[in-house]
């Protein structure tokens, strides 16, 4: 983590800051508690947290977030505390206050690929990858979700709003979806091809009753006369 404290002799100048840099709790909280801005930055943009928790000082994050610090903020570059955390109770307590695992810097780097590029250990690379991982799926499963109770709920106030517009049809509506769920299952038990053919043959039967009554042959023009 030294390339975040490169050129930090300046925040000597910034007592909260250096505090946060050295790890110092007590001398913190007496800052804090004297009406110090939890929230102030360095040069860089950089809050006491992002260099606590670069630090590893999950206490003192503790400590700025209960004295209202932002945890959203960002320094210059777009870059949480997350992203310049490598520490695992750390970032477990960020993630557990509101802080996204995916969120990405200006260059579009995400926690997850700036851990990487360091070199941080492998349970720090195990637990971001792990949160991601959930992230992702608790975005899908709740958006997933959503549209099914949208959806659900724009399908249920339609036909409410058909039944009570043309209260006379539900009746009608019914006897149609029962004939129709009857013609699919019995077309399905028969075969497609069958019905087919069985609605042939009935055809040509009805041709065949109509021409012994009438003794005129169906579609045929000028036919004589019957002589009785």
């Amino acid at each position: 983590m030294s390339y975040v404290f490169v050129n930090d002799s300046s925040q000597t100048n910034v007592p909260l800051l250096q505090a946060c840099i050295d790890g110092d709790f007590n001398y913190s909280k007496r800052l804090l508690e004297s009406g110090f801005d939890p929230n102030i930055r360095d040069s860089r943009g950089r809050t006491g947290l992002h260099l606590a928790a670069a630090r590893g000082n999950v206490d003192i994050c503790q400590l700025l977030h209960k004295f209202g610090a932002d945890l959203l903020a960002t320094e210059y570059q777009g870059n949480t505390a997350l992203h310049l955390c490598g520490h695992v109770d750390t970032i477990q307590f960020l993630v557990s206050n509101g802080l996204k695992i995916d969120i990405c810097n200006h260059q579009g780097a995400t926690p997850l690929v700036l851990a990487k590029r360091r070199g941080v250990n492998k349970d720090v690379i195990r637990l971001l990858e792990s949160l991601e991982e959930q992230e992702v799926k608790g975005f899908n499963r709740g958006t997933h979700s959503k549209l099914e109770t949208m959806q659900t709920a724009e399908s249920e106030s339609a036909m409410e709003s058909h039944s009570l517009l043309n209260p006379n049809l539900q009746q009608g509506e019914g006897v149609l979806s029962s004939f129709r769920t009857t013609w699919q299952e019995f077309v399905e038990d028969l075969g497609f091809w069958r019905v087919l053919l069985l609605i042939f043959v009935i055809a040509l039967l009805s041709l065949g009753i109509a021409y012994y009554v009438s003794g005129v042959l169906p579609f045929v023009e000028n036919q004589p006369e019957l002589v009785h």
